[in-house]
């Protein structure tokens, strides 16, 4: 019967491991310091889809149609937010983020809890209209 029972455990160890086990994919985060801006008049409106890879495996479509307005910079770039779309950088958790622009283009993303920058692996050039 102990036989039995050393099989039982086993199986039952290997069968747990198994199921708790899981892919963890991190989302690239560098600390940085935003400095809030006083003045809220730079703002825009993205004229067309722009699809955006992030590196987990995931990607993100900033839709055309959204306004973006700043809300500080970063030594990466400006950083934008906007309240027509939720934008979230997803690895294995999720994180709440603003877009962060420099020279035109679309860097990388500030994670406001974590207050951290997500960069992305290519730049991507915006098309706004002011």
């Amino acid at each position: 019967m102990s036989k039995y029972y050393l099989f039982f455990a086993t199986i039952m160890v290997v069968f747990m491991v198994s199921s708790c086990a899981f892919d963890v994919v991190r989302v690239k985060q560098i600390p940085t310091q935003l400095e809030p801006v006083n003045d809220h008049q730079d703002q825009w409106v993205l004229n067309k889809d722009i699809k955006v890879k992030l590196g987990t495996g995931y990607s993100r479509t900033l839709k055309a149609g959204t306004a973006w307005k700043l809300v500080g910079k970063t030594e990466h770039g400006d950083v934008y937010r906007t309240k027509d779309q939720i934008l979230t950088v997803e690895g294995s958790n999720i994180y709440e983020a603003f877009i962060v622009v420099s020279d035109g283009y679309l860097v990388g993303f500030y994670l406001p809890a974590e207050q951290t920058f997500s960069p992305i692996s290519s730049k991507k050039l915006l098309a706004i209209e002011k």
